[in-house]
């Protein structure tokens, strides 16, 4: 079937903006939205706006009669209309639109639907400037007629038909797994649902199908995918949200290699679709690495800037500073800023800064210049100091001192400050790079102890088991992350399927037998009644929309967003229950609830 064919409806015979040239002379039905109406003193020129695009359509009294010229006389912004008309070459073409060339004049004029004056305009160009976001948010079906929310959101479209055929191709099946579940810890907090059958006991939604794909490759499922909701009650940014689409995969008697290879395909194939550049292989790093060398474990590597380790030149240095660090074990890495001397001394404390917000109580510098160093570090260093750090006249030098993991973030953060300050161009406009090894838990900021670096399922090295009770900080996972231009499309691992394993790890992390029963006791079940060797990823379809159509938050590329305060504002959640509600479910809102 044409596309064509696939537009035409019983009121209209095609997409308005689709009409070129080679429809000159044909006579054709539109509908549509009035984006603009001009008046040139009885002549009236329509923007005709549809999901394919604008067409102009001209209603004049040389074709129109009296009654069809004085309706379009009264059309007004967003009024939804049927016309009829011939198509014309324009006597001036608009290169700014694809149908810019043709006209419809029309002969006949439908409204079928008037429109109250709109509360925001549907923007179309840059020259016209947004309304603010959360005005946006709140006349959502307005702000939807944008054709760059359509074009992301028919985006989206064509990469989640991709995903399921090349899923499908390599031998996946799609499991729908259940959105009413039960609580587990995740690294986030759940959303609540009551039950009114089961006084004082609750559902939640899934904050990932995690434990139920798991589940299937215990019931030999083999290969399983979902273009799966997943749930989080956590603060916002423009890279989360409270509801997400997650790509879910799963599979059995597989190593790294088997996932990371199924998903570069796949990402290969995504990017086609959206006509971004994807060269395979990917280049992988460790995860000990990616900070060492970026301070980051997501690294944006459109840029080559590297943190540089100057331990061994800067051992010497006269430095109370670089001394203590160096008798506590620590190490000193900073950034070789080729040309970085042009930099104003406001500009420089400003990267410091963005190494003091990630903790760093401050980074030492220097510029070389012809009449040699300045800057706090100019005082402890020699010649002989300044060359070993590969500096020439011009340069500048930004160091921090300390232990690897305290200092990595800080000098990560200014890394990013200074390629904004130098204004860097990119070496490429594709980066990607997957991060391995990631270590198997992190250090809890809140309550001490230890937290997962990914989720409690992972597998570790079984090289590193020895570790688990004397040093559980320096275990290796099977664990990998996707990251594309510095944003972490996706991450997964190897799975522990021993459940004793999954049992040590569990106590490890401060749970007790008892809660480890209630809270996984059906995934331990699953595992001792002969779970294959599995693992699997989840990639996130929103951020992968959302870096590929270049937009600038995660709300851009979803229909019906929440806001940053997770209110959605066009339909008005959450909002307040009646107490007869809130009784069947057996629950009451405190009056400070209720303020």
């Amino acid at each position: 079937m044409s596309d064509v064919e696939i537009q035409k409806t019983t009121q209209r015979d095609r997409f308005a903006g689709s009409l070129r040239e080679d429809q000159v002379g044909q006579e054709v039905r539109l509908t549509g939205w009035v984006h603009r109406r001009r008046d040139l003193g009885g002549l009236y020129f329509v923007d005709l706006r549809d999901r394919g695009g604008l067409v102009q359509v001209s209603f004049g009294p040389e074709w129109c009669d009296a009654e069809v010229l004085e309706c379009a006389g009264t059309l007004g912004a967003e009024d939804v209309v049927a016309v009829r008309g011939e198509v014309f070459l324009r006597p001036e073409a608009n290169p700014d639109l694809p149908s810019g060339a043709v006209e419809v004049r029309a002969v006949e004029l439908e409204i079928l639907q008037d429109s109250t004056t709109p509360a925001i305009p549907v923007y179309r160009g840059p020259e016209e400037e947004l309304p603010s976001e959360e005005l946006r948010l709140r006349h959502r079906v307005l702000d939807l007629r944008r054709p760059e929310l359509q074009e992301n959101l028919l985006l989206r479209h064509r990469l989640v038909l991709e995903v399921r055929r090349r899923m499908d191709a390599l031998g996946f099946m799609e499991v729908e797994t259940p959105i009413l579940t039960k609580p587990t810890p995740e690294g986030a907090r759940d959303f609540l649902v009551p039950s009114r059958v089961h006084p004082g006991e609750f559902f939640a939604l899934p904050q990932s199908p995690q434990i139920y794909k798991q589940i299937l490759m215990a019931a030999g499922f083999d290969r399983y995918f979902q273009i799966a909701r997943c749930f989080r009650d956590e603060d916002l940014r423009a890279d989360r949200q409270p509801e997400f689409t997650q790509v879910d995969v799963e599979a059995s008697f597989v190593e790294p290699d088997d996932i990371l290879g199924w998903t570069e395909d796949l990402m290969v194939g995504l990017a086609e679709v959206a006509g971004v550049d994807a060269p395979q292989p990917f280049p992988r790093m460790s995860h000990e690495a990616a900070m060492a060398r970026f301070g980051s474990d997501r690294p944006d590597l459109r840029w080559d800037l590297e943190i540089q380790d100057w331990t061994e030149t800067l051992g010497d240095a006269d430095s109370n500073i670089i001394q203590g660090a160096l008798q506590k074990g620590g190490v000193l890495r900073g950034l070789l800023l080729k040309d970085g001397a042009s930099l104003s001394r406001k500009q420089i404390e400003g990267v410091e800064q963005a190494a003091k917000d990630k903790g760093a109580p401050g980074l030492l510098w220097a510029k070389r210049t012809d009449d040699g160093a300045s800057g706090p570090l100019s005082r402890f260093v020699e010649e002989r100091h300044l060359d070993g750090m590969g500096m020439e006249v011009g340069d500048l030098v930004m160091l921090a001192a300390g232990a690897p993991r305290d200092i990595a973030w800080p000098l990560g953060a200014a890394r990013d400050a200074a390629i904004t300050a130098l204004d860097l161009p990119m070496e490429r406009e594709s980066a990607w790079l997957w991060v391995v090894d990631f270590p198997l838990f992190d250090e809890d900021s809140e309550g001490g102890g230890l937290t997962p670096s990914h989720h409690p399922f992972v597998m570790p090295f079984v090289e590193d088991l020895h570790l688990l009770e004397e040093d559980p900080l320096a275990m290796r996972s099977k664990a990998y992350d996707l990251v594309y231009n510095g944003s972490e499309l996706g991450g997964g691992s190897i799975r522990m399927h021993d459940a004793e394993m999954q049992t040590a790890v569990l106590r490890r992390l401060g749970l007790g037998d008892q809660e480890i029963e209630v809270k996984f006791g059906f995934l331990l079940e699953a595992l001792r009644s002969g779970a294959p060797p599995h693992g699997g990823i989840a990639l996130g379809m929103d951020r992968i929309v959302k870096e590929f159509a270049g937009a600038a938050s995660l709300r851009d590329v979803i229909a019906f967003p929440k806001t940053t305060a997770a209110r959605a504002l066009f339909e008005g959640a959450p909002t307040p229950v009646k107490d007869d509600d809130l009784s069947e479910l057996h629950l009451s809102v405190t009056e400070k609830g209720r303020e």
